[in-house]
């Protein structure tokens, strides 16, 4: 019925033409080619524009990297407890605590975020995991007997705080 011959040499017969005709097509787009740069002139307008958002990115983020430091907030005693709030929403405010060492502390975190990656606060450094019930307020304590800087974060490790130790009367 089919002669593989035949079929062999249509296709070998097609792929022959497809070069050819492909070859041409090929010649006919690239007529000169040559090993120079073309200079392609842009409008003044758009050059400055690319400069001025080139700049505020560096800006952005030097702001960003160097002059934005987290807020600080030493905590308030009261009947030898060092206290303080702590609001968590889209991250921790204050996201720096200052506490003496050797004294009870009691961080109250409130937390007004939804995101599940904040329903939990973690202090390894301690063994404190705690759930942080949605528009209420949240109480952990421990003593730090060390100075020092101490990690808090989010559930997930995405949103950090320190606790920072010091030395009573420092």
């Amino acid at each position: 019925m089919f002669n593989q011959n035949r079929i062999w040499g249509s296709l070998a017969g097609i792929g022959f033409l497809l070069s050819l005709v492909s070859g041409v097509n090929a010649a006919e787009i690239h007529p000169k080619q040559t090993a120079q740069f073309q200079r392609i002139e842009q409008p003044l307008a758009a050059k400055a524009g690319v400069t001025l958002g080139g700049l505020g990115l560096i800006g952005l983020e030097l702001w960003w990297f160097v002059f934005s430091k987290t807020k600080s907030r030493e905590a308030d005693s009261n009947q030898g407890v060092q206290e303080v709030t702590i609001t968590v929403d889209g991250g921790y405010e204050p996201a720096r605590v200052i506490v003496s060492a050797g004294k009870l502390v009691r961080l109250n975190f409130m937390r007004r975020d939804r995101s599940s990656c904040l329903e939990k606060i973690v202090l390894p450094d301690f063994q404190i995991a705690q759930n942080l019930v949605l528009d209420r307020i949240t109480s952990v304590e421990f003593t730090p007997q060390q100075p020092g800087n101490y990690t808090f974060t989010c559930g997930m490790n995405m949103f950090r705080g320190v606790i920072e130790v010091q030395n009573e009367g420092v």
